[in-house]
């Protein structure tokens, strides 16, 4: 009988933890404020890979295009800091959203964090990982509009079936081909579009030059 009312607690925490929807985002900011065009900023990099800022950001701009914002030239926008003695994601980060408006006209400003990117052996398998957070901030009040993170993994539809000893000499070819090729860039890709895109549950709204524009579901 002991065992018995142990396994229906567990059945029951089980039913009520699948029950447990997700959190919603609070949009209100984000309506109030209808941003039509984004400056996407150098993001900030905290995984070890150097390149991981501008692989990110060189892919950010087009799920924001795509969900129908406007969406500033990343070189020319970079070419701008830099005149300006600015090349470090950490200072240009760090210009307060009203100042970026006056330099750039922009609406709203994205700001990126990359906690993971590259490649890394792991006991079986090679795994290329790219994690980021992001949020938009309205660039006239300096008001949060929304934030999400996203990640994308070159192990998510890999399956070993070659033996242990076959899986080790995989993941450590797969580990040199992913790092010589950059895969990195190619996963980053992924995430970007898991993170920036519009219409999925959480994530950003669709824009002015969207047809879409004002029906997401919330």
């Amino acid at each position: 009988m002991k065992h018995l009312l142990i396994v229906c607690g567990l059945v029951m925490t089980w039913l009520l933890t699948g029950c447990v929807q997700p959190t919603k985002v609070d949009y209100t900011a984000f309506n109030q404020s209808k941003p039509k065009s984004i400056l996407v900023l150098l993001p900030q990099n905290s995984s070890p890979e150097i390149q991981a800022s501008h692989g990110l950001l060189s892919q950010a701009t087009f799920p924001l295009a795509e969900a129908g914002y406007y969406v500033f030239p990343v070189a020319v926008v970079e070419e701008t800091f830099k005149q300006n003695g600015m090349t470090n994601a950490g200072d240009i980060q760090a210009v307060p959203p009203a100042k970026l408006r006056e330099i750039f006209g922009n609406d709203a400003v994205l700001y990126l964090n990359i906690t993971e990117y590259g490649t890394s052996y792991q006991v079986i398998s090679s795994d290329t990982r790219v994690t980021a957070d992001a949020k938009l901030v309205d660039a006239r009040t300096g008001a949060l509009l929304w934030s999400g993170s996203a990640t994308a993994s070159s192990a998510e539809n890999n399956s070993s079936s070659n033996g242990i000893i076959g899986a080790l000499v995989s993941a450590v070819v797969n580990q040199i081909v992913d790092t010589m090729t950059d895969k990195s860039y190619a996963i980053a890709g992924i995430t970007s579009v898991r993170l920036l895109s519009a219409g999925k549950p959480n994530g950003i709204l669709y824009g002015p030059r969207s047809p879409k524009y004002g029906k997401d579901a919330q």
